[in-house]
């Protein structure tokens, strides 16, 4: 038999260079992984927050956070949907004080807490709609959400508009891939000028896909991140204000447009 081509030479172990250039891409892989991991935490919620009390019933499930008025509740609520990667808990500090206003609310948990696929994407949208058509005692809803949560909030503008009587877009460039121009729907579109995942550049290039009429709030000094209380997200810009002041003026949105929605159902 003849000897094949090529080099017969035994394999030879990689030198020493190459081992520890594999073993510094492997290190640099594990720590962004940590980090990017770590950037999305929870952080600095008070257990209480999420914790039952005088003013608030909390609720848990696989599918959403629920913060309900424990007397008297509002006739109108809000459906919240998180931004991708972010826990629905890292809202409450955003969200508990409606409820605590008599406002009933939901925040829509992310398959997976990111919503990678299409197919994740429709399932966060089955568990928006459950709520929207499971509790009764809600007779107006106010649609909202953060970044990719926004996204999924336009799309139930988009294809259940009797089901909205209000949409407040934060800290997102959605709409992007189709037309709410048209959209009789009351829309407010919060944004941050420090915010360097959904930047104002592109905010402003997509601003045509929304109505005229739609109610712009520039929040100076916030960026991406602080709408939700986790870590400084990748990419993202440094603030110059407080989360806490970013936070205030965002919830001062979202109840203008409950209030504005519980009129609307008395007149």
């Amino acid at each position: 038999l003849e000897r094949p081509l090529g080099n017969t030479q035994p394999n030879q172990k990689p030198s020493p260079i190459r081992r520890w250039i594999r073993r510094g891409f492997i290190a640099w892989a594990i720590v962004s992984t940590c980090w990017l991991l770590n950037s999305y935490r929870t952080q600095d919620v008070a257990p209480a927050l999420l914790a039952s009390g005088g003013k608030v019933t909390v609720q848990s499930s696989h599918d959403a956070l629920a913060f309900l008025p424990a007397g008297a509740a509002a006739p109108s609520g809000l459906l919240f949907i998180v931004g991708a990667g972010v826990a629905a808990e890292a809202y409450a500090p955003l969200l508990r004080p409606l409820a605590e206003n008599g406002y009933p609310v939901f925040v829509v948990r992310l398959p997976f807490r990111i919503a990678l696929l299409e197919q994740h994407e429709r399932t966060a949208l089955r568990r928006a709609h459950a709520i929207l058509e499971d509790n009764d005692f809600v007779r107006s809803w106010v649609i909202a959400g953060h970044s990719l949560g926004g996204a999924l909030a336009c799309r139930i503008a988009a294809d259940s508009p009797q089901s909205v009587s209000a949409m407040v877009l934060i800290g997102t460039s959605h709409p992007k891939t189709f037309d709410l121009s048209q959209s009789r729907i009351p829309i407010t579109k919060v944004y941050a000028s420090n915010d360097g995942v959904a930047p104002v550049e592109m905010i402003n290039a997509n601003k045509h896909l929304l109505p005229r009429d739609t109610r712009w709030i520039e929040i100076a000094g916030g960026n991406h991140s602080q709408f939700g209380h986790y870590g400084h997200q990748l990419f993202d810009g440094s603030p110059t204000i407080a989360r806490e002041q970013q936070q205030e003026l965002t919830r001062a949105a979202l109840l203008d447009a409950l209030e504005h929605a519980s009129r609307e159902l008395h007149d």
